[in-house]
């Protein structure tokens, strides 16, 4: 039996629709991704998407509020802005998803790929670093001290960040710690600087010195705020020759 469904927007508005045998809403919505179709504001709560093929999917400010989307491959999706509370997101591939202020409160994250996913801004009210992101690891050292690069004034700056300091990271390979001593100042091609300090690109006022420890007293401990307060470095020393 052929089963029409419409993919409707929040204000009632058709999307798309699609005809089949046995249609699903998770059939309709995989047909209107391969047909790039716009589904913004889209209206999908409490959709049963398990195993759903949604990437590069354009689902800014949709409504997924309890959707099921468990194993969901959502990789590089736009979900900017997108409704996902209460979701059902356990074992879904969001890695290179963008998810700038989307309202992930009480999600269920667990075993969630967010490896490159842009949460900044996102309201992750309930997620527990523990059962809900249980398979994205710490792009740093999580205790000790190691060696770590940034870049400042066009210069790579060679640190180590001590065993003492607080450090975190969250979805890109870039990292934050609250100290550090300086080690050097090189140019990018890894030859002597000739400098002795130089200051931070975002704040002036901050000076790395080498051979003094530089220590950041307001550190943000929330990992998700990836452009907080906090000394931002790289692991590798040729990541923080190509930031901008």
């Amino acid at each position: 039996m052929k089963i029409k469904l419409q993919i409707k927007s929040v204000f009632g508005k058709v999307l798309f629709e699609f005809e089949k045998e046995n249609n699903t809403i998770k059939d309709t919505l995989e047909e209107a991704i391969k047909r790039s179709a716009n589904l913004s504001f889209a209206n999908l709560s409490f959709a049963n998407l398990s195993y759903a093929d949604l990437r590069s999917a354009n689902l800014r400010y949709a409504n997924l509020s309890y959707a099921d989307l468990r194993s969901a491959n959502l990789r590089s999706a736009n979900l900017s802005y997108a409704n996902l509370s209460f979701a059902n997101l356990s074992f879904a591939n969001l890695s290179s998803a963008d998810l700038r202020s989307a309202n992930l409160s009480y999600a269920n994250l667990s075993y969630a790929d967010l490896r490159s996913a842009n949460l900044r801004y996102a309201d992750l009210r309930s997620v527990s670093d523990n059962e809900c992101t249980a398979m994205f690891f710490s792009q740093c050292p999580t205790e000790g001290s190691f060696i770590a690069w940034k870049k400042a004034q066009g210069k790579i700056v060679k640190l180590e960040v001590t065993e003492d300091a607080k450090r975190s990271s969250a979805t890109t390979l870039k990292s934050r710690c609250s100290k550090a001593k300086v080690l050097d100042i090189q140019e990018k091609d890894g030859s002597s600087s000739g400098l002795s300090e130089i200051s931070s690109n975002r704040d002036s006022s901050f000076i790395y010195k080498v051979g003094e420890i530089v220590e950041v007293p307001d550190f943000d401990d929330n990992k998700w705020n990836e452009c907080s307060t906090g000394i931002h470095f790289f692991i590798d020393r040729d990541m923080a020759v190509r930031y901008n």
